[in-house]
């Protein structure tokens, strides 16, 4: 996900594109198919709980927010991990002691390995400080160290990853500049995904990595990825695209993407980020990053449930296995802002795109299903 304080808002994309309403009809799922990943990003959730922040089911009982959204469908959670933030949150340490809590509710999870002290995303990959100076080939000896890491440390602890990423919407690449994809050579990148591969199947065997682009959009960017990362020999157990369609288009495109992502690689697929606004409303002080939808689904808590029930049709209908939700339960909580090197100073962009309206009420209308 791009960082929600930082979205340019291109009015070329989000609010001059007119999507037909036809094109956003979702085929019907089909029966001989099922979402086994039913996901959430919840990676905002520990600091919001640790500064008091209060969460409610549909029938207004307070209640653990995994708790609420396992109610919901949720069978998968993912947590995002930065190296150093300086925050603290979503370090090694907050994300194992979390972990403990997704493990203990019987859900499964997802460690989306951004690389970075701070948010990557298609048009930022920066480098953790402590590898700041490092070439491409200490670099690959890095990820492999700390994917290794994190990797292991959690299985110490009982609590093995099921899946893992190995980057964050790495579009074009990540650990800029030498792991960037340039004129089309994926050598670099290949030799850090290669590496964080390799750490993830000598941690545990059977944990799946993900590969994860934001390319859901265009079939041509997703092929020209994942053949020029295939073509190094790379591999990787599941394809992860990002989905907003206020940013990627209409959901038959997408359909169209997954479908020959699948078929073309012969790997399962995954919508690995989704969300939708329930309002243009602000909770605070910092603009929403979406203040937009699209056609067919109005900016209401009904029009939320239902483009997310579109988006899991359209998935599950053209093969998909699974959808995660990008941070349901990011409300608008004072201290728990997007900038992790001004937490407490910095506000929430995401707060009409949560599923939890702005006094922790649970959207009923949002469910996760099969």
């Amino acid at each position: 996900m791009r960082s929600p304080g930082r979205i340019v808002k291109v009015a070329l994309l989000l609010a001059a594109v007119v999507l037909p309403a036809a094109l956003l009809t979702p085929t019907n799922a089909s029966a001989a198919n099922s979402l086994t990943m039913l996901g959430a990003d919840v990676s905002s959730a520990q600091r919001a709980i640790d500064l008091g922040a209060k969460y409610y089911d549909a029938n207004g009982v307070a209640k653990d927010p995994l708790d609420i959204l396992k109610g919901a469908g949720v069978n998968y959670v993912r947590l995002r991990i930065w190296n150093n933030p300086a925050s603290g949150y979503n370090n090694k340490a907050k994300v194992l002691a979390y972990a403990k809590q997704v493990k203990a509710k019987g859900l499964k999870l997802l460690v989306d390995f951004h690389y970075s002290d701070t948010w990557a995303d298609p048009g930022k990959q920066y480098k953790p400080a402590a590898w700041a100076s490092h070439g491409i080939s200490a670099l690959q000896t890095d990820v492999y160290n700390y994917t290794y890491d994190v990797c292991n440390s959690l299985k110490s602890q009982g609590t093995t990853p099921d899946s893992v990423q190995i980057g964050n919407e790495i579009n074009v690449g990540m650990l800029w500049d030498d792991g960037k994809v340039v004129n089309n050579s994926f050598t670099n990148l290949a030799l850090l995904l290669k590496s964080g591969y390799n750490a993830t199947k000598a941690c545990n065997s059977s944990t799946q990595v993900i590969i994860h682009t934001a390319d859901a959009d265009s079939d041509s960017n997703a092929r020209w990825f994942y053949d020029g990362i295939k073509a190094q020999g790379v591999n990787w157990d599941i394809t992860g695209l990002s989905y907003y369609c206020m940013w990627h288009g209409t959901l038959a495109n997408m359909g169209s993407v997954v479908s020959d992502m699948k078929s073309r690689y012969g790997k399962d697929v995954i919508i690995a980020e989704t969300a939708y606004p329930f309002t243009t409303s602000d909770a605070d002080g910092t603009a929403n990053s979406v203040t937009s939808g699209c056609t067919g689904y109005p900016l209401t808590w009904a029009g939320q449930g239902a483009e997310f029930t579109a988006v899991q049709n359209t998935a599950r209908s053209a093969g998909a296995i699974g959808v995660f939700y990008w941070e349901p339960t990011w409300y608008a909580v004072t201290g728990n802002g997007w900038d992790p090197a001004n937490i407490s100073g910095s506000g929430d962009g995401w707060d009409n795109m949560a599923i939890f309206n702005w006094t922790g009420q649970v959207n009923p209308n949002v469910k996760w299903t099969p």
